[in-house]
């Protein structure tokens, strides 16, 4: 069992940035995939962003080259670097994590989804003013 705690989210104007944190507890953090997603007010969890066990990556369309997902397994902690912000980035963010790791996994696309993940924090809210 993990649990993951976010943090980093504030108020920032469109085109700043935030580092948003994920950091893990319990469990063997380096065997598990972890993924970032968002909610925006009135609308489902999104995916946002997908890292690996060794690290590759995967974005949604909307933040390829705004957002950078990374992870640190020896502090155990997975980050969010968001760049060139914008309104419509506005939401809560949330970290999971996934035991998963097979071909059919990433193939399918179930890294992208909700129901991919085993695990949840509890979000942090990031509201982009413009």
């Amino acid at each position: 069992q993990v649990q993951l705690v976010e943090s980093g989210g504030g108020l920032v104007q469109a085109g700043g940035s935030l580092r948003l944190s994920c950091a893990a507890s319990g469990g063997t953090f380096r065997v598990y995939a972890m993924g970032w997603f968002r909610q925006a007010p009135g609308k489902e969890r999104e995916f946002v962003a997908h890292i690996t066990t060794s690290s590759s990556t995967y974005y949604a369309d909307s933040v390829k080259g705004r957002f950078t997902i990374s992870r640190d397994n020896d502090k155990r902690t997975v980050y969010l670097q968001i760049d060139s912000l914008k309104p419509e980035d506005t939401g809560i963010y949330y970290c999971a994590a996934s035991v998963r790791s097979s071909f059919l996994y990433y193939r399918s696309g179930y890294h992208r989804t909700n129901s991919g993940y085993d695990y949840w924090g509890q979000g942090t809210q990031v509201t982009v003013s413009s």
